[in-house]
């Protein structure tokens, strides 16, 4: 149970970083030139991406070496599920923010 928590920890994390991307965006989006809080943008929510993956890796890989006795830990497979859905929404808002026109 201490792997899923941990696990969840990551996604947290992860989440938070896309979140200051996006919030990034939001507020500095007229900054001059107008790639610059893009590419702000954009790297917060590859740290984010970055931290899903290191989450699933890690948390896959105690998965693999655990004993279970009572309880039924988490499948690899769904950590890399939630974690690759998770960097699917990181990609599609990165597409969102160089594609979309957020100002007047």
């Amino acid at each position: 149970m201490a792997n899923e928590r941990t696990f969840a920890g990551w996604m947290r994390t992860g989440l938070a970083a896309v979140g200051i991307g996006l919030g990034f965006n939001a507020l500095f989006g007229k900054l001059e030139p107008l790639w610059v809080p893009k590419a702000i943008a954009t790297l917060f929510m590859l740290i984010g991406m970055f931290i899903f993956w290191v989450a699933q890796r890690n948390g896959c890989a105690v998965q693999d070496r655990l004993n279970s006795h009572h309880a039924t830990p988490v499948k690899p497979q769904n950590m890399r599920i939630i974690s690759g859905m998770m960097a699917s929404g990181a990609v599609a808002l990165i597409v969102a923010i160089w594609t979309m026109k957020f100002g007047n």
